[in-house]
């Protein structure tokens, strides 16, 4: 079918916009509190959602709580979901933003008094701190307001803004460099390095700043955050959303259980890669990590991907065959098969949870592992179209991979909005 660039009846911004991207969202109240960098602008999700005029707003990959805290700034009850414990916590705690800021600060003092105590410490086993935190003060104090924050639980929403007050200090505090997409680079330092008690109680300041600043909007439907699998939409009633907005991850081999990985291991929630595999079965299948021991014949013989299974099979073939020649072996086959199989499973689940005449905004971008271009936007669209939905449209925002040169290709990319009218 034809697709005209831009939707009908949806906002939208022109190309080489900055919605795509979570970097404006470090500037807004209780966004800011974590950089979660897989995301996009909280003030163009806002601007969809109020003038969409949607009363429920579904996103089946809430990540750090996004577009379910835009709903709550425009007065729309909203839910999100996420595989992910680690950063469905995380959004779980900013959700907590209507609690009283004064108690707030009134509790980090006793976290920063206890914290002050030379208390024994324990240092999480894992490897990756050592290389992290050379230097022995800045990780004895980090420690000691670890603990703190855990000794001194009443079992209510200010442990959970307290915990992510201290999660969020945790890379400020180490020299270790951070790549784009959160990854840690050990071996690159970077020039500015924080003292853990300061900026604790800096962080503490910053949240409850905020909350002040979101006090008039206290009356608004509180949203919800689900630790549940986009597959299913487990917890979401049928036909409750009129809205879906959202950014899946994207077919590019980005490994979001290695995202939190630091933060994880200081908590001691991990100790190593070994410890990530769990998690990458549960996650949708957006990268090589995540394809051990899976048989993409479960994808390839799926009727959920009739619609494309032509196509799909082409590319799973020359991606097969061009792995055999490169010495890393990726599975890049396995995983395009996987993530088309499981982008099917979530049309089908967001058709059982939406409402006729649903607005639906995917924030995509296409992918090209080994130079293979994959027309993901297009892909989705037949997948959603086969799952129920009326019609669909892409409107690209920006080129991707054009101000260097990739290390495993040079194929031109792009990101955008898909658009689905249901």
């Amino acid at each position: 079918m034809s697709q005209p660039l831009l939707p009908i009846d949806v906002p939208s911004a022109g190309p080489g916009s900055n919605t795509t991207t979570f970097a404006d969202n470090m500037r807004l109240p209780v966004h800011r509190w974590f950089r979660y960098s897989a995301g996009f602008s909280a003030q163009w999700a806002g601007s969809v959602i109020e003038e969409s005029g949607a009363k429920h707003v579904l996103d089946p990959f809430g990540g750090s709580g996004t577009t379910v805290i835009a709903s709550e700034e425009i007065g729309v009850a909203g839910i999100g979901l996420d595989v992910h414990p680690f950063v469905t916590r995380i959004a779980k705690a900013k959700l907590a933003w209507r609690a009283d800021p004064d108690i707030l600060v009134k509790r980090a003092n006793d976290i920063r008094l206890e914290a002050e105590k030379e208390r024994p410490v324990v240092a999480p086993p894992a490897p990756l701190i050592a290389k992290c935190f050379p230097d022995r003060k800045t990780l004895l104090n980090l420690l000691r307001i670890r603990d703190a924050v855990e000794r001194l639980r009443v079992g209510d929403e200010y442990d959970e803004l307290l915990w992510l007050a201290f999660v969020s200090i945790i890379r400020a505090c180490s020299p270790a460099g951070t790549a784009q997409w959160q990854y840690v680079l050990p071996n690159k330092t970077k020039s500015r390095v924080a003292e853990p008690l300061t900026a604790f109680e800096a962080r503490v300041e910053v949240f409850a700043q905020d909350m002040w600043a979101m006090r008039s909007r206290r009356s608004a439907p509180e949203g919800k955050i689900v630790e549940a699998d986009a597959r299913t939409l487990d917890g979401v009633p049928d036909g409750w959303a009129d809205l879906i907005l959202t950014s899946p991850p994207y077919a590019n081999n980005f490994d979001y259980a290695d995202a939190t990985r630091l933060e994880q291991s200081f908590l001691g929630e991990i100790t190593g890669w070994g410890d990530l595999k769990q998690l990458r079965k549960k996650l949708m299948k957006s990268a090589t990590q995540h394809m051990g021991g899976w048989d993409a014949a479960e994808a390839l013989e799926s009727p959920l991907i009739e619609s494309i299974r032509e196509e799909l099979l082409a590319v799973f073939g020359e991606l097969s065959s061009i792995k055999r020649s490169k010495a890393g072996n990726k599975a890049y086959d396995l995983m395009v098969a996987g993530y088309f199989l499981d982008s099917a499973q979530i049309w089908h689940a967001l058709r059982r949870a939406s409402s006729p005449g649903v607005k639906v905004c995917y924030v995509v971008g296409d992918s090209a592992p080994y130079g293979v271009h994959v027309p993901v936007e297009r892909w989705l669209g037949e997948l959603a179209l086969a799952a129920g939905f009326k019609e669909w449209r892409f409107e690209k925002v920006r080129d991707r991979n054009t101000k260097w040169k990739n290390r495993k290709h040079n194929h031109p990319l792009h990101e955008g909005r898909l658009w689905i009218e249901g």
